[in-house]
């Protein structure tokens, strides 16, 4: 059982760790079906807990890193994602001895991704760092086809195969493939197996072959000013912080004519007040700068506030100043040129605890009078904004935790997005897969949307992506780096973006149709 639940953790962590590797996730959850078989056959009581121990090791091993941000934080993200999938397979088990056959299987696919669906979608609570889709987010050249599913295709192809295979060890170690089944069920069964594992493989590699990237090209200069966050606000002041970005920028743009988007990290500032944004020193040193590179526009972060001069709380998460008025703080991104015109977006995608109070009403009085307001409480957007580059091309721009969520990168493009970015400071988590795995998603987000990629990180990975999901050019980690290039613009729309998550939709459709199946079935 222990050796088991070890190559179930060996399986489903190495595609997230290492590049190259996400096809071992189609056989990924064999070794726990086995488990759960033989748990079954034997009669094994407390079975729970070596799924949930296991689902709690792969959650670890995957996502230690989150620790080295928050011990708390990265404890309770492991113990809560793996106690939510562990209750995803108990009802299996539970469906399993109400059903027979192949039922309770497809029970258990559809259910883990409705689970995913809610993650990515309603839930206050929302951790889908894991979500098995992003197993090929190193190997993208076998995704290709993520521009018609989107992300939850890709779970859906490693429960099949999964599936799949230990359907077909089931068989043979029972003796129904060699006595039961004629020659022709034997032949089926094997060549619906290779279709299932290598189907999308071939599907893949003909859009790699026959898509062709647009050709509208854009000069970006992204800079990487490599502040260490934990420093950022007390050993620099935002002056000397603005003269080591603008002089990144300078260099940049020695040798470029025409038209060039200039991307900064997120928040890279705190001194933008969302009612009077010309009043910041930052914004002000930029126009200056941009004065001088008129065809420039920066692209920058911020994590700026909102001031209201009234006496009743405007908003939850509204925090009151010494002169009795209140404030609200955000995670934003900016654009401007050199008039001073200006475009705002407040990141929507809160990371819970950091960021946002999840569920404030039952959180709320919790945090406040027991744990003194630990929890953020920044106030994002509904929904996403464009920014405007030259107040004509829509520049979708995913702020950070943003761009793990595919329909929400999408829904840029559906409002006219030609090009994506990500401001990101990914410093926090150190030097560990952390940040690597961040890279990455990006490079499935391009797939899904087929739009170029221009990513800036403080400390980096700091990259240029284009629309096969394939880095261009990227910066070394924590080193001050300016990374010059084109990205492609498009206003071309995948059947994913016009059409959405089908495969979430159609899975908690199926999900809901079985459980109910389950519910009514008499013992």
């Amino acid at each position: 059982m222990l050796f088991l639940a070890a190559a179930f953790v060996l399986l489903m962590s190495l595609p997230f760790l290492v590049e190259g590797t996400g096809w071992l996730a189609l056989a990924g959850f064999v070794p726990l079906l086995c488990m759960e078989r033989v748990a079954s056959q034997s009669g094994m009581k407390h079975f729970w807990w070596w799924h949930y121990g296991t689902f709690l090791a792969w959650n670890a091993v995957t996502t230690f890193w989150v620790c080295n941000a928050t011990v708390g934080g990265g404890i309770f993200a492991a113990v809560a994602n793996a106690l939510q999938m562990s209750m995803v397979f108990g009802l299996f088990r539970w469906v399993k001895r109400r059903t027979k056959g192949a039922v309770p299987y497809l029970f258990l696919a559809a259910a883990w991704l409705a689970w995913e669906k809610y993650y990515l979608t309603v839930a206050q609570i929302s951790w889908p760092w894991l979500v098995l889709g992003n197993a090929f987010a190193g190997t993208s050249a076998l995704v290709q086809w993520y521009e018609f599913t989107g992300t939850l295709g890709g779970s859906l192809w490693v429960w099949a195969c999964s599936l799949g295979i230990f359907g077909l060890m089931v068989s043979l170690s029972d003796g129904r493939f060699s006595t039961r089944w004629n020659s022709k069920a034997r032949a089926a069964a094997l060549v619906g197996l290779a279709l299932v594992l290598f189907g999308p493989m071939v599907w893949s590699a003909v859009l790699w072959n026959r898509y062709e990237e647009t050709s509208r090209p854009l000069q970006v200069v992204i800079a990487q000013p490599d502040f260490d966050p934990y420093n950022k606000f007390g050993g620099m002041t935002q002056d000397q912080q603005n003269v080591v970005l603008l002089d990144q920028f300078g260099k940049g743009l020695k040798g470029m004519e025409g038209p060039v988007m200039l991307l900064a990290p997120e928040t890279f500032t705190s001194d933008i007040l969302c009612n009077d944004v010309p009043s910041s020193k930052t914004f002000r040193r930029f126009q200056s700068f941009l004065q001088e590179h008129p065809d420039a526009e920066i692209l920058f972060g911020a994590s700026s506030w909102t001031r209201y001069e009234q006496p009743d709380r405007p908003s939850a998460n509204a925090r009151r100043l010494g002169d009795g008025t209140w404030y609200e703080t955000h995670n934003s991104a900016l654009i401007m040129d050199s008039t001073g015109r200006y475009g705002l977006y407040q990141k929507s995608k809160l990371v819970p605890g950091v960021e946002m109070l999840p569920y404030p009403k039952v959180l709320g009085p919790i945090d406040d009078n027991l744990l003194g307001g630990v929890a953020g409480r920044c106030v994002g957007q509904e929904g996403v904004t464009n920014l405007l580059f030259q107040g004509r091309v829509p520049v979708g721009c995913a702020v950070c935790y943003e761009s793990v969520y595919g329909e929400h990168c999408a829904a840029y493009v559906r409002e006219g997005a030609e090009l994506l970015t990500v401001i990101t400071n990914d410093a926090w988590w150190g030097d560990t897969p952390g940040y690597r795995q961040h890279l990455n998603y990006a490079r499935l987000r391009a797939i899904e949307t087929r739009r170029d990629i221009a990513r800036c990180a403080n400390t980096g990975i700091s990259a240029i992506i284009d629309q096969k999901g394939r880095i261009l050019d990227r910066t070394a980690w924590w080193e001050p780096a300016v990374l010059t290039g084109t990205v492609n613009l498009s206003d071309r729309e995948t059947f994913f973006v016009r059409a959405g998550d089908i495969v979430g939709r159609v899975a908690v459709f199926v999900f809901v149709l079985l459980l109910g199946a389950a519910l009514i079935r008499r013992k």
